[in-house]
């Protein structure tokens, strides 16, 4: 939950995309979590973060502090659907050797906006990281994902990477997407890409020569977009629960 000592505003970079007139309205007793997670040396965790919030003028924001000791592992996936606006923040802490791992997804159509937000600090040497988000968004729905990795200098050998993709669905939609790395070390390896675009219309063609509807070829390209995120989900009842929500936020916009 965010601070209730001052209302962010735009100059903050963080908040920049956000719906700040929706969040004045609940400010400050602003409804979701705040939650600390710390993974012990050696451990490892997966956590799966559904926001569905179902009034469609619902404001939600969500925090999320995890500090990953030597060797430990993080896993989080998340799922971004619900409410006028719905944010998801994580603010990572590797150790030597720790492994944190993300795939997000951001659904939206109407007015909402939607964001998931990331900072990742390899603050000592060998730590990994990997982070994926895609974004389906319709009508005026504005998604947002803004991820920083910051690499202190000690923390040689780190291997981290982001990758950003939004699908846009109606020309009236807005998808933004920050990465940003800041590295301190000199001996690392990090990337990252963006990329914002629309459903391929040949693909569509191709899909609807072979005798496919057109909604059920949407369905079909979209549903291959946005589940990969959630392939690393090992339990495969709780997989299969996130990839119905998401197909049921995808049915609302097609």
């Amino acid at each position: 939950m965010t601070s209730p000592l001052a209302l962010p505003t735009r100059k903050d970079e963080a908040w920049r995309y956000s719906d700040l007139e929706a969040l004045a309205r609940v400010w400050p007793d602003v409804p979701g979590k705040r939650e600390a997670i710390d993974v012990a040396a050696g451990e490892s965790i997966t956590r799966i973060v559904v926001q569905d919030a179902g009034d469609v003028g619902a404001v939600t924001v969500e925090d999320y502090t995890i500090t990953l000791g030597r060797d430990a592992r993080a896993e989080f996936y998340i799922l971004n659907t619900g409410g006028q606006f719905g944010r998801i923040t994580l603010d990572v802490t590797l150790a030597e050797g720790a492994h944190f791992e993300m795939g997000g997804a951001i659904i939206g159509g109407e007015t909402q906006t939607l964001e998931i937000v990331t900072t990742v600090r390899h603050m000592e040497p060998g730590a990994t990281s990997n982070q994926t988000v895609r974004s389906v968004l319709a009508n005026r729905a504005t998604g947002s994902y803004l991820g920083k990795i910051l690499v202190a200098r000690d923390a040689q050998k780190t291997d981290a990477a982001q990758s950003v993709k939004a699908m846009l669905l109606d020309r009236t939609a807005t998808a933004n997407a920050k990465p940003e790395l800041e590295i301190y070390a000199d001996d690392v390896k990090c990337a990252h890409g963006a990329t914002v675009g629309e459903l391929d219309k040949h693909a569509l063609f191709y899909l609807a020569s072979r005798g496919l509807p057109p909604a059920d070829a949407k369905r079909l390209m979209l549903k291959a977009f946005v589940a990969g995120v959630f392939d690393g989900i090992a339990d495969e009842a709780e997989r299969a629960r996130v990839e119905q929500a998401g197909l049921a936020a995808l049915e609302k916009l097609l």
